[in-house]
């Protein structure tokens, strides 16, 4: 880890602070604590967590770039999906996790040209620093339409209209497990001197194991399950009075999740624009994420009374709403033009982004005329 750069006096200090939190978390759970425990706070901590806290996180001087820093081609996309659902709902945007709040302003600038704006766009944030980020974000880039923005510290008790998350359920705490000698362990966290360590215990749930059995994976076996993200999906069910949920995310269908290739898990932490796999290192100034297993997302809406309107890749999705219109749209030849190509390249390429991530879609109390945009027949029965 000692290629990875130093951070500064001031985020040590915070650094050490979280590390102190954890240990009394240690020590309250009788010197061991679960890894989605230890996450929970290492991300969302409050003043101190890496989503909590006043770093820079998203963009080139950040510690990562999402889709909708490098191209507004992205939320141009996404647009013709959000408002196909307001059209058919008359509905409102509720973006959940906006980050820099990039997409909410490409996607409102880009509603606006298709004369589609919602009465209301709302974020749910749970970072103050993220939703100051955000109005700066709105308030520089299309200060004439700030005040339909509306943030959100918890769910609305009813809603209609679009949900849309990027790159949300990839920071949601996860369980790891590891199958050893054909048992099943939970690995969590205990103390060593000021720093961390891992250790495992017999698993006290054998429900978290339930996926990965179902693909009978090798001895020696170590993955993550997101029990908090099927359960995050099945509380949007709760609130939707009547639209569609829209999400993008990198991971695969359980098949490919659980595969016995795949035996180190999917665990991963960005820091500087590097990734590298040691959740210990600074708590608190870097991300930590897992893969998405997409089946058990489809089985926890699927149990909450959501209907599957699409699943596909991220290539597909962007290539079937409309993103090479949009970049057809800008004027050919100009340093823009290039830029927006190279952007989009990336977005679709398999190499790139375009496989690893998908975008699924579903809907509640919502009879679509046509599919929605972005999506094609075969995705509603796609194999998860």
């Amino acid at each position: 880890m000692s290629a990875l750069p130093v951070p500064d006096e001031a985020a040590q200090a915070q650094s050490q602070r979280l590390s102190a939190l954890l240990h009394q978390q240690i020590a309250a759970g009788g010197g061991w604590l679960s890894f989605a425990e230890f996450m929970h706070h290492a991300l969302y901590a409050p003043g101190l967590g890496y989503y909590s806290a006043g770093s820079r996180k998203f963009g080139p001087h950040g510690d990562f770039v999402t889709a909708p820093e490098m191209t507004p081609l992205f939320a141009q996309s996404l647009a013709s999906t959000v408002a196909a659902v307001l059209r058919a709902t008359g509905g409102e945007v509720l973006e959940i996790g906006a980050g820099s709040g990039q997409l909410a302003l490409d996607l409102l600038l880009a509603l606006e040209a298709q004369n589609a704006l919602p009465a209301r766009y709302a974020i749910l944030e749970v970072s103050a620093d993220l939703a100051q980020r955000q109005r700066d974000t709105l308030a520089a880039g299309a200060p004439h339409l700030l005040a339909r923005v509306a943030w959100l510290s918890a769910l609305p008790e009813d809603f209609c209209g679009i949900m849309l998350g990027n790159e949300v359920l990839d920071a949601m705490p996860c369980h790891l497990l590891y199958q050893h000698a054909a048992h099943w362990l939970e690995r969590g966290v205990v103390a060593d001197g000021a720093g961390f360590a891992w250790q495992d215990r017999p698993l006290a749930d054998a429900s978290l194991a339930a996926a990965v059995l179902a693909h009978d994976p090798p001895d020696d076996y170590l993955t993550e399950v997101q029990p908090a993200a099927q359960a995050f999906v099945r509380s949007l069910a709760g609130c939707m009075r009547q639209g569609v949920l829209l999400l993008v995310d990198y991971g695969f269908p359980a098949a490919e999740y659980y595969h016995p290739q795949r035996h180190r898990g999917t665990l991963m932490c960005h820091y500087r624009h590097h990734s590298h796999a040691d959740p210990f290192f600074w708590p608190g100034l870097q991300d930590i994420t897992t893969h998405v297993d997409f089946s058990a997302i489809w089985a926890a809406a699927t149990e909450a009374g959501w209907q599957l309107e699409g699943y596909t890749s991220q290539a597909s999705y962007l290539l079937d709403a409309g993103l090479l219109d949009a970049l057809a749209a800008l004027p050919s030849g100009t340093p823009a033009y290039f830029q927006a190509a190279a952007a989009a390249q990336k977005l679709v390429s398999p190499a790139e982004m375009g496989e690893l991530f998908k975008v699924i879609a579903f809907s509640r109390h919502l009879e679509l005329d046509d599919l929605l945009p972005g999506f094609g027949r075969d995705d509603r029965s796609a194999a998860l």
